[in-house]
């Protein structure tokens, strides 16, 4: 298996393109520093990765983030990957939880998908679906069959309980300038390529390089392949955005903090870096001089 690589493809002579991800230092760094519970963290490999494939159909500089929202055992689940292939993620659950079930249905109650794209330039998108579906990747099927009537194949593993995680998936489309429904010959085709994806098996994803896991699927049609792109864990939190958030609060709130409690300490979620702020930054920062509290000398990343 070809670590942390995303591996794009087309079948011409079928108007269907394909593309395969597989993770696991990106994955094993995205959950490493949560004391996650293993659904928890099996749900994210499947985030992580379905967000992958859905960044290599964007034809524009942005992000995309897959965001569910649930009153069930996981209330709160986020990645986002950028068209740089740079993703991060993270969870809330129900702490309380003594016993998970083994069906994806019974981990959220009124669970919302959001699938948010966010271009460089020009306004952001958002699609919802619920998760009615038995697992992540139908979900993700019913959305592209809702919102771009593109008949849509998606495939997700993760194998998330041991010392090495690793996450992986699959994603067929049909080629959005040939996605009539009367063109029954490409319809065809991409049918009898998604029955020959459904053999694949979680060993062959997990461990076989991506070259090795299509030539056993699809040996039999001509395959266009494009340079593969390499995926890597990146926060986007720096000490500048931690300092502009502070601009927005009252100076003399940030004050009091800093008298009690000697400094102001920013947390990001994600990654679990601190930034922190003394009086003379406070007094900076309000006085519009950002630049000058950027240096990361005060900085720990705990990741």
């Amino acid at each position: 298996m070809n670590n942390d690589q995303l591996q794009r493809y087309t079948f011409p002579d079928a108007s269907v393109r394909g593309e395969l991800v597989q993770l696991s230092d990106s994955y094993a760094r995205l959950v490493g520093s949560h004391n996650y519970p293993l659904p928890v963290r099996q749900l994210l490999g499947e985030l992580v990765a379905a967000a992958t494939l859905l960044t290599a159909t964007l034809k524009f500089k942005g992000e995309i983030s897959l965001q569910i929202q649930s009153e069930g055992l996981i209330k709160y689940a986020v990645v986002d990957a950028t068209d740089k292939q740079q993703v991060r993620g993270i969870a809330r659950w129900d702490e309380n939880v003594e016993s998970w079930p083994e069906n994806f249905t019974d981990l959220f109650h009124k669970g919302v998908l959001a699938i948010t794209i966010t271009p460089a330039k020009g306004e952001r998108y958002q699609g919802l679906v619920g998760l009615t579906q038995t697992t992540l990747a139908e979900c993700l099927e019913d959305y592209f069959t809702q919102s771009e009537q593109l008949p849509t194949k998606v495939k997700l593993f993760t194998s998330a309980n041991s010392e090495a995680p690793k996450a992986a998936g699959l994603l067929l489309q049909v080629l959005p300038r040939d996605a009539s429904a009367t063109d029954l010959t490409q319809h065809r085709a991409f049918n009898d390529l998604s029955v020959l994806t459904d053999t694949m098996t979680e060993s062959e994803i997990l461990t076989l390089d991506a070259k090795t896991v299509m030539h056993r699927l699809y040996h039999e049609y001509d395959i266009e392949l494009f340079a593969a792109q390499p995926v890597e864990f990146k926060c986007t939190c720096s000490r500048e955005r931690s300092a502009n958030a502070l601009q927005n609060i009252d100076k003399q709130e940030l004050l009091a903090v800093i008298a009690e409690e000697g400094q102001i300490k920013m947390d990001c979620q994600y990654c679990h870096a601190q930034y922190m702020f003394d009086a003379l930054d406070v007094e900076s920062i309000h006085a519009g001089f950002v630049a000058s509290v950027n240096s990361d000398s005060n900085t720990k990343n705990l990741s």
